[in-house]
């Protein structure tokens, strides 16, 4: 049997306490600011860990079972269930000694502000209650009333920019002013999302393509509003049709969606809520439109379903408005 010595305080003691009665804990401080962080794994696991966390600027050290003081240790751990009885009784005895012990994906989830997307597995999405955006009622009909109330405030806001937008578009080209396009929504339901045309109008004719940078089919007024993501303002009127939510992960075209499927683990996951008009990764990544950009945005976007708050949506509307007014956006 494994053998352990603590520093075990009072403030580990209610820790436990707090933990045995599954009551909701705060992580420390000292937690997410930790240079050294333990990670418990099976061993056919390690290689493929530690590829994934080599860009981390934090001192991961594997399965090591001989560390004898736990206080104040982080502890993570993936895969658990394949690790033997004696080595999960480890992890246990760490949390009554005083190390904060969780996954390790959640623990990056907390300490990076995205989801590593590579180390998802099935048990992370089948703990509903902790996707309160899912779960409750009263924070669905809280959302939606802050969609209608907010899109309609923007609109009266960006009336004028829409105005002006749509007299620039005119003049620059021939076409539509308005650019309607399939997307995927809610529950994989298809609709039609609302865009001010950014492209000439023949800029599919060989069929769907991704965006790319200097893309020649990007007319000048496009380019500007992209950056300051104006084109985007119209869809305002599918919140207000309930298709998409005013904060959301971005919607997504089905045929990008059945290709981005096949190397990015749980992509359709972000269709258990509406799409946004912005997101969280809209506001923390850069614009790009290719697959390693798609990864990358799905990091934001499963996060942003984890951690969905009023107070996060409310942040990310007002970084938002930032970049359509000020320009200051990436």
């Amino acid at each position: 049997m494994l053998q352990f010595v603590s520093n075990n305080s009072e403030e580990s003691s209610l820790l436990f306490e707090q933990l045995k009665k599954g009551r909701s804990v705060r992580a420390p401080k000292y937690a997410y600011r930790a240079s050294d962080v333990y990670v418990y794994c099976p061993e056919d696991k390690v290689e493929q860990l530690k590829d994934v966390l080599k860009s981390y600027d934090v001192n991961f050290i594997f399965n090591d079972y001989t560390l004898k003081n736990l206080d104040k240790k982080i502890i993570t751990h993936f895969d658990n269930s394949k690790l033997s009885n004696e080595k999960r009784s480890f992890l246990v005895t760490a949390t009554e000694l005083g190390a904060w012990v969780e996954p390790l994906i959640s623990y990056l989830d907390k300490r990076m502000g995205y989801t590593e997307v590579s180390l998802l597995q099935s048990s992370y999405f089948l703990h509903q209650k902790a996707f309160s955006i899912l779960n409750t009622k009263r924070t669905q009909l809280a959302k939606r009333s802050i969609d209608l109330f907010v899109a309609i405030v923007l609109i009266l806001l960006f009336l004028p920019i829409a105005l002006v937008t749509a007299l620039f578009i005119r003049l620059e080209s021939k076409g539509p002013v308005i650019y309607k396009q399939k997307r995927v929504g809610q529950y994989n339901e298809e609709f039609k999302v609302i865009k001010f045309r950014s492209m000439r109008v023949d800029a599919e004719e060989g069929g769907a393509k991704w965006a790319k940078e200097n893309d020649s089919r990007v007319t000048r007024v496009g380019n500007f509003i992209r950056k300051t993501r104006i084109d985007e303002i119209p869809q305002l009127i599918n919140v207000l049709r309930g298709e998409m939510s005013v904060v959301g992960p971005r919607p997504e075209r089905e045929v990008f969606i059945e290709d981005l499927e096949k190397v990015i683990p749980y992509y359709r996951f972000r269709h258990a809520v509406k799409p946004g008009v912005t997101g969280l990764a809209q506001v923390s990544y850069p614009y790009g439109a290719s697959i390693e950009d798609a990864v990358w945005k799905h990091k934001y976007d499963i996060h942003y379903i984890k951690h969905h708050s009023t107070l996060v949506d409310f942040k990310i509307i007002i970084k938002t408005i930032k970049v359509v007014i000020f320009g200051m956006g990436r």
